[in-house]
């Protein structure tokens, strides 16, 4: 083997640990001064011109949201007000592949969601599982990198993948469920959606509950075999597209009843879990989901790449009544996100039509790349700055979220330390019927083709961790596969 070199920084300072950003405490939240990560991050969104560097095939369309429940008790936000109707926008995409790749390919999907509230954009940025592959936005390039292309051959690498994943044991909820059925829904309209991360609601009493948000598909779930899609494939790589196009266009809005998971602020001491970690779901039984209305898709764009290609989401778009968690993931997302978007699109991406707020605007933000807004908030061209003695725009106490109790020291806390990667896992195994388990089986099989054996072996002892009929499942598939060649 090769002499270790050191990994270092863009500056050349030797980097003492790759896997975990400083926190304030083991749960967090990411410390600003955490430059190593920052540039991480920001190195990652300029990798790629102009398409998006991750969910760059996408398809959207403009809808409404809906709200016939009542969780005002849990938040000042009036997008939550029962009868309010809330026009919106979503963009779903593949995680992995480039514009022109097919949409029936076996991948995670993106679920974005801006709402055009009355207070403001709320930005809703997940996918159609509940977990990620990661938990600490440290290693979500490296995990990105994985998906993309090798360097020299310029193909997709079954072994990149799994070697990352194998060495990755937090990964395996979202491999499980990639490599299920629902890794391959038929189309948009058919899938779940989920904010995935842990968010919180805030009231008017300054009471903090934690929330997750759901969108479950009232079209019911339909997925492709890897078959039926690898044929689909051949015939069209438009697939998600057309459907969603042609069912908008002749009046078969598709709908997602909308759904919260809420917990009382003191209970995240009290789970047996992290309830911020992203690989982590909250059991139904301990969060019972609330309905509280339905979202519905109704008009397609009618310039795709003035309404979803330059549609920017980004979760550091909140209203007053919705704020963040602890959550390292989502902590890094709001960074890295916006910095996407000034990159992609410009600094005043949020001039954009698409991305414009529906309520009135005033900043002092000044000149730059495509501004049209001009940074003048006020008539009176003297208010340029803040504070100041004139008439510019001033700040709203009313919005400031209530504080967050921490504790512990800044550190690069291990994020795999102590925590349990597998029952959950195990738990969404034993949910599956034999047939979806030989599926299951099999396609994890497919997916490890050209993967050497050391890694295969590597990753088989982590599905026997979840449970032994894992494992002897996929080691049966990986040999039935070698056989019939």
């Amino acid at each position: 083997m090769s002499e270790r070199i050191t990994l270092t920084t863009t500056a050349g300072a030797a980097v003492p640990d790759n896997q975990n950003s400083i926190t304030a405490g083991p749960r967090g939240p990411v410390l600003m001064q955490d430059y190593q990560l920052l540039e991480k991050l920001a190195h990652q969104n300029r990798e790629r011109i102009p398409e998006r560097t991750v969910h760059a095939k996408g398809v959207g369309a403009h809808g409404v949201l809906k709200i016939t429940g009542d969780i005002t008790r849990y938040t000042k936000a009036a997008v939550f007000k029962p009868g309010t109707e809330t026009p919106m926008l979503g963009r779903f995409s593949t995680v992995a592949g480039e514009r022109g790749a097919a949409d029936a390919e076996r991948d995670v999907r993106g679920f974005a969601l801006k709402f055009y509230t009355s207070e403001g954009n709320w930005d809703l940025v997940g996918n159609n599982t509940p977990v990620f592959f990661v938990r600490d936005a440290y290693k979500f390039p490296d995990f990105i990198h994985t998906q993309k292309r090798h360097p020299r051959t310029n193909l997709r690498s079954n072994t990149a993948q799994w070697d990352f994943w194998s060495l990755s044991p937090e990964s395996l909820h979202q491999v499980t469920i990639l490599m299920s059925d629902r890794g391959l829904p038929i189309d948009t309209m058919h899938m779940n959606g989920y904010g995935s991360h842990t968010y919180s609601l805030w009231n008017d009493k300054g009471e903090r509950f934690w929330v997750k948000f759901h969108f479950k598909t009232m079209q019911g779930h339909k997925f492709y075999t890897n078959a039926e899609a690898k044929e689909l494939v051949g015939k069209t790589r438009e697939s998600s597209q057309e459907a969603l196009y042609n069912a908008i266009e002749s009046g078969n809005f598709p709908r997602w009843k909308v759904q919260v998971q809420i917990m009382p602020e003191a209970d995240a001491d009290k789970t047996p879990y992290n309830p911020f970690d992203l690989t982590k779901v909250w059991p139904h039984k301990d969060y019972p989901p609330m309905d509280i209305g339905v979202m519905e898709l109704n008009r397609n764009p009618d310039d795709y790449f003035a309404e979803i290609e330059e549609a920017a989401f980004s979760p550091s778009n909140i209203v007053p009544g919705i704020g963040y968690s602890p959550d390292k993931m989502l902590q890094a997302r709001i960074f890295s996100y916006a910095d996407a978007h000034r990159y992609r699109l410009g600094t005043h991406y949020e001039q954009i039509p698409v991305n414009k707020p529906v309520c009135p605007v005033h900043n002092y933000h000044r000149d730059g790349q495509m501004n049209t807004y001009g940074g003048h908030s006020t008539n009176n061209v003297d208010a340029y700055y803040e504070p100041n003695s004139f008439n510019g725009p001033v700040e709203d106490k009313s919005a400031q979220e209530p504080p967050l109790k921490l504790s512990g020291d800044a550190y690069r806390y291990d994020h795999r330390a102590g925590n349990d990667d597998y029952s959950q896992v195990t738990a969404l195994f034993n949910l599956f019927d034999q047939d979806q388990k030989n599926r299951l089986f099999s396609n994890i099989a497919d997916a490890m083709e050209g993967v050497p054996d050391f890694i295969i072996e590597r990753e088989l002892g982590h599905f026997e961790k979840v449970h032994p009929d894992y494992a002897a499942g996929v080691r049966a598939a990986i040999k039935r596969k070698k056989e019939s060649k």
